[in-house]
């Protein structure tokens, strides 16, 4: 369960960021407001997360899904064009949250 609704904040931070390229710098209010409406669900769940996982184990997942799944949706929906390094720096941010939730003692509580 608590990787689910971790799973829900990620998906509502991405969500959140990718909406706010629709808001052209918060000018268009229906795109603005959802925003701030996905980062506040997305807010809400991690903090139900921290509950039962440690805080960086937490944030470095979050953020490390969110880094990949951002790029994925600019790459597929905004044209933008990844080169070899930053998807080398993905690759490394994953390796590094697995790293983390395989070996560490502190993902282990």
């Amino acid at each position: 369960m608590k990787y689910l609704l971790l799973a829900i904040a990620i998906l509502a931070e991405v969500t959140a960021t990718s909406l706010m390229k629709l808001s052209q710098g918060f000018t268009r209010p229906v795109w603005s407001i959802a925003t701030l409406v996905g980062y506040g669900v997305s807010i809400y769940f991690l903090s139900l997360t921290l509950k039962t996982i440690p805080t960086g184990v937490a944030y470095a997942i979050w953020s490390g899904v969110g880094i990949v799944l951002i790029s994925l949706i600019a790459w597929l929906f905004q044209g933008q064009r990844l080169d070899a390094p930053a998807m080398i720096g993905m690759a490394l941010i994953i390796a590094g949250v697995a790293v983390m939730n395989l070996f560490s003692k502190v993902a282990a509580h």
